[in-house]
């Protein structure tokens, strides 16, 4: 079966029929300058090298080439060959910090809207892994289920805010725990979470959930997001910053990165650290750590497909282009039967020279 991935291409054999009527018109003209020279036989003796058959063996080898560029171009495609496509996956886990500090703008233009934009920059390059997103503060909860509907991940990104969580406070070890009875263990995919924290953690003991998670071969990476010098908290009131949060004593709080904390997470759940900044997230180096997270394959699909063969059309295009342009439109006239004819002025007879006929004048 023949198909073509270009089919609009095809529309070039439309000027096939006027090259035809072009070219009858062009040798018809000539056809009748060369009956008003004379005789054909007498003309054929004046220009014996103009061949009146090989243009049109030029035009049709052309026309011939011109129709098989055209198909070329268009890419038809003949047969079919089987191919298998596996997809292999891994499962990920996204621990977002959503408390107060998590406002704080030491990181443009804030902790969370940054941590964000990381994450949606991280769904826009997955292929096949599988993600979920779990938020937390004083509590977790789970925002998206694991799953492949990467837009429906990057919706539910978008609705995530500091009002999600009712309680405040960093439980990052609830949120680990949280993560691991959110994934399959049944499917037996790699799996990863990825914790993005301030690291203010008062609530329980996530290195405990780390090394918990990393005995069940799930790993921990941990992105610290925020200054080592603090930034104070700002209070919103419908949508409008109204000032900062203070302690007891009316004096600003200072949210501060807790990188001690970040790093032996990291390092209970195997995995790795790195600290967000403005220049850059730290996405990309965790997610080279999960790259050597065991995949599986979850997917295994056979398609069919069409073998090209544009290559053919267009090789012998390009031969009968050259064999043209090789062809001349004058005839040789060693392999022609036309002798040309020298004229000679006539050799004088043997005593018919001007000498003897004076000879003969003086005679009586």
């Amino acid at each position: 079966m023949l198909k073509f991935a270009h089919i609009e291409f095809l529309w070039g054999l439309a000027a096939i029929p006027l090259l035809i009527a072009l070219f009858f018109a062009v040798s018809r003209w000539k056809k009748k300058a060369v009956a008003r020279l004379g005789d054909r036989k007498v003309v054929d003796l004046i220009i014996p090298e103009v061949s009146f058959s090989r243009p049109w063996l030029k035009f049709i080898l052309f026309v011939t080439a011109y129709a098989l560029l055209v198909v070329g171009i268009a890419d038809p495609r003949m047969g079919s060959r089987l191919e298998e496509v596996k997809q292999k996956s891994a499962d990920l886990m996204i621990l977002l910090d959503v408390s107060n500090s998590m406002l704080s703008q030491d990181i443009a233009p804030n902790r969370l809207e940054n941590a964000k934009r990381s994450i949606a920059q991280l769904i826009d390059n997955l292929h096949n892994d599988r993600i979920g997103i779990i938020v937390f503060a004083g509590e977790a909860y789970v925002q998206l289920p694991i799953t492949t509907d990467y837009s429906a991940a990057k919706l539910f990104l978008n609705t995530i805010t500091t009002d999600m969580v009712p309680t405040q406070g960093t439980a990052i070890g609830a949120a680990i725990d949280l993560g691991m009875r959110s994934f399959d263990f049944k499917n037996g995919t790699g799996k990863a979470m990825i914790v993005i924290t301030d690291g203010e953690n008062h609530e329980d003991d996530a290195v405990a959930a780390a090394k918990s998670a990393a005995d069940k071969d799930v790993m921990i990476n941990v992105i610290g997001i925020g200054s080592l010098e603090g930034a104070p908290i700002p209070i919103y009131e419908n949508g409008k910053e109204i000032g900062f949060h203070t302690d007891s004593l009316g004096k600003q709080v200072l949210s501060k990165l807790n990188e001690e904390m970040g790093k032996e997470v990291a390092i209970a759940g195997k995995g790795a650290y790195v600290r967000a900044t403005n220049a850059n997230s730290g996405m990309s180096i965790v997610m080279d750590q999960i790259a050597g997270v065991q995949r599986k394959t979850v997917d295994s699909r056979n398609f069919k497909d069409y073998e090209d063969r544009f290559q053919f059309f267009l090789g012998l295009a390009l031969l009968l282009l050259l064999l043209e342009f090789f062809i001349s439109n004058r005839k040789s006239l060693r392999l022609s039967n036309v002798k040309l004819f020298e004229v000679k002025s006539p050799t004088p007879a043997a005593g018919s020279g001007p000498s003897q006929n004076r000879m003969n004048t003086g005679k009586k």
